[in-house]
């Protein structure tokens, strides 16, 4: 497995362990509809928060957060929307983002909860 492909499972995986740690209760991960993968789904109280995990081993092109374009949030809408009816939820949707940066051997994690609207 490539380098990048290790640290975003390393990352995907911290992400898991902080959500839980917080609270929530993961219902998916890496659930795919059509072209989008939906990192993490997870639910704390009548909230289903989506979340987006981007690791980075450095900030030299930018923060992690900043790699969520308007083409991965549209992806992410529609796949969340056909979640939702197909599983005949009643809940509020929030999309997050953790944003994880390695710095030698400990990672710095940042959740950033409502980080984008959907339309």
């Amino acid at each position: 497995m490539a380098t990048h492909n290790e640290l975003g499972k390393e990352g995907e995986n911290l992400a898991v362990a902080f959500l839980q740690k917080k609270g929530y209760t993961i219902l998916e991960r890496n659930w795919r509809f059509k072209k989008a993968e939906v990192d993490i789904i997870t639910q704390k109280n009548d909230i289903l928060a989506i979340v987006e995990v981007k690791t980075r081993s450095n900030n030299y092109f930018g923060n992690p957060q900043d790699f969520v374009n308007p083409k991965k949030i549209k992806l992410l809408v529609e796949a969340i929307n056909e979640y939702v009816i197909s599983k005949d939820l009643d809940v509020e949707v929030r999309f997050d983002i953790i944003a994880i940066l390695k710095n030698k051997t400990q990672f710095n994690i940042e959740h950033l909860e409502d980080a984008f609207l959907h339309f």
